[in-house]
């Protein structure tokens, strides 16, 4: 893969300086993957600390937290007292909650060189950013330390061979790069059924720990070509919140999205004469069938109303969704539902109403989803649904602006695979 520094560099600066104003505007920094509000304001570790302590007069021990256990329960096989873990988890609850320590995350103990080997301080690694530091030197306390993340503007282009997953990790992009894109065209494109040759070309920031990548934060600009239609995603403050809009200020944001659930495949479409796998007689299939492991989340496709939640017949567990006087969804052969989900609750789009399984007529783990339109059973895979509101009259010429600049990076994007870079 190629590496080269980027042109332009006037254009970037505008960019930057106007992706700055629209955080101060939306008062919030970009997502970060598995990555707290809290960890960009860290400051650079002193050269020879480890988490700001000096570690040179300590026995480093380093652990992983194992399913069922607390930290008191590490900390009192190093000769720490049951007082001193209660003063931590009592008067600095406000600092960190000890109820909160995720199975699986890193620990290091700072021992003493000493025969007793007291543990000293305690280092639990919430995440790749953040840790909180618990001393036990003359007085207890809990503190807070934050890793220093950069950030590389990049430049990312692909094509697309078996799916978006393999063309990212086959490029050794971020794989969360993927799942980013498949939302932001997941009212427009349809993921399940993407062709070989068509390609991607994304701006976007990535954010590290000294090498170690660590997630995808503010994405400056999408383009999109499948079989020919290009769909350019440009990122737009309205009325205080962030979306994606075409290159006709029409919202990316549809009523519905594509599909209910990501990174799967087709395997039985919209019929009306289908060879039933277990009766084996033809019937009508008035569904779309998607493959995926058992547990998968299935996701409401739009807002709605649940109108029932129960097992029926053959079609096993099941939900259904009416969406407004015209629409309604079903999703079939599940395995278990959504937290709450019941006759009468209100759902949001993408809210998670259920997990795949294999319940009654199932040769294997799957979602039978359906989509109804004025009561009558449509092919999922050709309904058009309505997009929300596109860029106000007022608000087109800065929309232009906007549009301009990321048309202009993304046209300098070739598509030779080539992946250019800028550290922030």
């Amino acid at each position: 893969m190629i590496e080269k520094k980027l042109g332009k560099l006037s254009i970037i600066v505008f960019l930057l300086i106007q992706a700055a104003c629209n955080s101060q505007r939306t008062g919030h920094e970009p997502p970060v993957t598995g990555v707290s509000d809290s960890a960009t304001i860290s400051q650079p570790a002193a050269e020879g600390y480890m988490y700001g302590i000096i570690p040179d007069s300590f026995n480093l021990e380093h652990g992983r937290i194992r399913p069922n256990t607390s930290l008191s329960d590490i900390l009192l096989g190093r000769g720490v007292s049951s007082r001193e873990i209660d003063i931590a988890a009592r008067n600095y609850s406000s600092v960190f909650d000890v109820r909160q320590v995720r199975a699986g995350a890193n620990y290091t103990l700072f021992c003493e060189r000493n025969q007793e080997a007291k543990a000293r301080y305690l280092v639990y690694e919430h995440n790749p950013v953040t840790s909180y530091i618990f001393s036990f030197l003359d007085s207890v306390s809990v503190s807070v330390y934050n890793r220093e993340i950069t950030r590389e503007l990049k430049y990312s282009s692909g094509t697309i061979e078996t799916s978006l997953w393999d063309a990212m990790t086959g490029k050794n992009l971020n794989p969360s790069l993927a799942v980013y894109l498949s939302e932001i065209f997941a009212w427009t494109i349809d993921f399940f059924s993407l062709q070989k040759n068509d390609s991607f070309k994304v701006i976007y920031e990535e954010l590290f720990i000294g090498d170690r990548s660590i997630g995808i934060g503010k994405i400056y600009g999408a383009q999109f070509n499948r079989s020919g239609n290009v769909t350019v995603a440009i990122p737009f403050i309205q009325d205080g919140r962030e979306s994606f809009f075409d290159i006709d200020g029409q919202s990316l944001r549809k009523a519905f999205l594509k599909a209910p659930l990501q990174f799967s495949r087709i395997s039985s479409r919209f019929s009306s004469s289908r060879l039933h796998p277990i009766l084996r007689i033809r019937r009508p299939h008035f569904g779309v069938d998607y493959a995926a492991p058992a547990g998968t989340p299935v996701h409401s496709i739009g807002d709605g109303r649940v109108t029932a939640a129960r097992t029926e017949g053959g079609s096993g567990r099941m939900v259904r969704i009416q969406h407004n006087s015209v629409y309604a969804t079903a999703y079939l052969h599940l395995s278990r539902y959504g937290k709450g989900i019941a006759a009468g609750a209100y759902v949001k789009q993408g809210d998670i109403i259920g997990y795949v399984g294999s319940s009654c007529l199932s040769t294997g783990p799957h979602l039978d989803f359906r989509f109804y339109k004025n009561g009558s059973p449509v092919d999922p895979l050709k309904v058009e649904a309505p997009p929300v509101e596109p860029v106000l009259a007022e608000n087109m010429p800065r929309f232009e602006i906007n549009k301009t600049v990321v048309t202009s990076l993304l046209n300098t994007i070739d598509m030779a695979n080539t992946r250019n870079f800028i550290q922030l």
